[in-house]
């Protein structure tokens, strides 16, 4: 991570009023191949949408959204927690659509929002995360580098965005809350 960013999380207000700039982000990765959902073309109605509906669902509180910006306020990167789960999983969330700008990558950028988003899912009283991701992506080594373990893949389960079958691997994290 740059000195000059710094991460933080977003009210629904916050989100509406940088739709643009987060619209822009989920477009440039799933146009450089991010498979978090979307297939090509990534188009700004579907990122605007999508944002909308981050945006209610954090106005809920069943989701925590942070961003990793540079003083200029240029967003390169966000990562969500997914804190409403059914009545038996209190201490669980999941973590969701990790981004970071292909300009701004290699740059601690990813390592940085999940260590503030650990820090805050302690907070909330969360000790399990759970994340997915294609398997064979260097999100992969990421998560593994960070002390995530690996669950398993489940073959076949999603789409790149360009229509390629991929596998999902699935990952978990016990935080130690104290």
């Amino acid at each position: 991570m740059t000195p000059d960013s710094v991460v933080s999380t977003l009210s629904a207000a916050h989100i509406e009023a940088n739709i643009a700039s987060l619209s822009q982000l989920l477009i440039d990765c799933v146009n450089d191949g991010a498979s978090v959902g979307f297939m090509w073309p990534m188009t700004g109605e579907k990122a605007h949408n999508f944002w909308r509906g981050v945006a209610e669902s954090v106005a809920r509180e069943e989701r925590v959204v942070l961003i990793a910006s540079d003083t200029k306020g240029n967003i390169a990167g966000t990562v969500q927690l997914i804190v409403k789960q059914p009545e038996n999983q209190p201490h669980r969330a999941d973590v969701a659509k990790l981004l970071v700008s292909p300009d701004a990558r290699r740059k601690g950028i990813a390592q940085q929002l999940m260590a503030y988003l650990e820090q805050l899912a302690a907070l909330r009283n969360k000790s399990v995360l759970t994340l997915d991701t294609a398997t064979g992506s260097g999100a992969e080594s990421f998560y593994q580098q960070a002390g995530w373990l690996r669950v398993g893949d489940i073959p076949a389960y999603a789409l790149m965005p360009d229509g390629a079958v991929c596998a999902t691997t699935w990952y978990y994290k016990h935080l130690n809350i104290k």
